[in-house]
């Protein structure tokens, strides 16, 4: 467990314990830059090293690396690894394929765009933004192909839709990460981050997308030009789009059902002890929600298309990509632990009250410095979110709306100003044939957008409820 307020005893004043805590940050980002040491082990290493120098008492170490460590990947591994199977299920079998064919059928050649926006969307709730993009390139720059103009117009929508789900969106491991870190709820994080990172994409990629591929004209690149991508992973019929459909909203309904019947049972409209009640908010719960999604998925996306051998391959190869994944944002949970227990977050509370600066502003500024600094928005966002969860728990009055708005603040500072230290700048710029300039005035443009009016309409979001 987490040494609570009353437990922690700094050893030294608040002025050295912020000097501490900026030599931390400062070190973890030349280990991350300078050195190119692994994000994982240098979260641990840094946090082993704030740990002494913060005086936390000897025997004490290991179990406060580990408290903050184990709690953070008690939910973070489960929602990654399931999301991850999902995900997985649906490339191979040719769902991205069908989900994206049948939307530009129905949305028509002038709203490709959207309709590879919205295909992403939806493909984008349970896969990684490279892992998403990679799968859809080849739909994109056949569609490109197809109806012509530049590559930009049809893949920044689609690009822009999985940067929105996986910064916003549990079950992704930077909000699953900062949720359990500042105690959030994250069914009411999922809900909020769909509804705020709907317009925010519309808004900051799909509009944009259109702007800019108007005024910057990339030809649609040879590479992935093979149309059989797809048709070569699927191994046999492809499953109905209304089955694609099914299964992305599956665990969605579900984990909004445990959301309404909460709200429900705190406004006394239900009866919050019913037996009913309390087993449908226990299957909305996110864990088990996508926990029958994956079963389902793998009786409904593998029947009369993939032996159980296969299935089993299948979900156990979407494992290893979401590895590092899983123990970054648990190591990030240990930097946090150890900013708990040695004082330093008290400090830095007390820090951010003096200045007067609301905390969900100070919690996006915090992220957008980490995010620019070093790259990664998970670490961002992780590392954020440990270095705010002291001032959160001690600022009185934040209901859990306030708690999922700053979960969803904290992904705009993670998600802004994206440029050479990201690897997603690198993907997204050399998969397009672009240059650095052209990817700045492009990606890191919408990048910017999208993290900017996704903490506005939180802040508002906040602010009116």
């Amino acid at each position: 467990m987490f040494l609570t307020a009353e437990e922690v005893q700094p050893a030294y004043s608040s002025g050295v314990l912020l000097l501490i805590a900026a030599a931390a940050v400062a070190v973890l980002l030349l280990l991350i830059m300078r050195f190119k040491l692994h994000a994982f082990v240098a979260l641990v290493l840094v946090s082993f090293l704030t740990a002494l120098a913060t005086k936390v008492s000897f025997e004490k170490v290991v179990p406060t690396l580990l408290d903050g460590f184990g709690s953070t990947l008690a939910n973070v591994a489960l929602l990654v690894g399931f999301g991850a199977m999902i995900g997985r299920l649906l490339e191979v079998t040719g769902g991205a394929q069908v989900l994206a064919d049948t939307l530009i059928a129905r949305f028509g050649e002038k709203r490709a765009p959207l309709a590879l926006g919205v295909a992403s969307l939806l493909f984008g709730f349970p896969i990684f933004f490279d892992a998403g993009l990679v799968v859809m390139l080849p739909i994109i720059f056949s569609v490109a192909r197809r109806f012509g103009g530049s590559v930009l117009t049809y893949a920044l929508p689609a690009a822009g839709a999985f940067a929105v789900m996986h910064a916003f969106v549990p079950p992704h491991p930077g909000p699953v990460a900062a949720g359990e870190l500042l105690g959030a709820d994250l069914g009411l994080v999922l809900v909020l981050g769909i509804i705020i990172g709907l317009p925010t994409w519309y808004i900051s990629s799909y509009l944009f997308g259109l702007w800019a591929g108007k005024r910057v004209h990339i030809p649609v690149p040879e590479l992935l030009s093979g149309g059989d991508v797809e048709e070569g992973k699927a191994g046999g019929s492809k499953p109905s789009f209304g089955l694609v459909l099914f299964v992305l909203l599956l665990p969605l309904v579900l984990i909004f059902l445990n959301t309404g019947l909460n709200t429900l049972a705190t406004n006394k409209t239900i009866d919050g002890d019913a037996t009913w009640v309390r087993l449908l908010r226990m299957f909305g719960q996110t864990p088990i929600a996508l926990l029958i999604t994956v079963l389902v998925a793998m009786i409904l996306l593998g029947m009369g298309r993939r032996s159980k051998a296969d299935i089993e391959e299948i979900v156990n190869g979407a494992l290893g990509p979401v590895c590092a994944i899983i123990l970054i944002t648990g190591a990030g949970g240990m930097f946090g632990g150890v900013l708990r227990a040695s004082g330093i977050g008290q400090a830095l509370a007390g820090s951010l009250e003096s200045t007067g600066l609301p905390v969900i502003v100070a919690a996006f500024v915090v992220a957008t410095a980490l995010r620019v600094a070093q790259g990664s928005a998970t670490v961002a966002l992780t590392t954020t979110a440990g270095l705010m969860a002291p001032t959160v728990a001690a600022t009185g009055g934040l209901s859990s709306i306030d708690l999922a708005c700053i979960v969803i603040a904290i992904a705009g500072g993670a998600t802004v100003l994206s440029h050479v230290n990201d690897s997603g700048f690198w993907l997204v710029g050399r998969f397009l044939g672009m240059d650095e300039k052209t990817t700045l005035r492009t990606w890191t443009v919408m990048e910017t957008l999208i993290g900017v009016v996704g903490f506005t309409f939180a802040a508002l979001v906040s602010a009116i409820l």
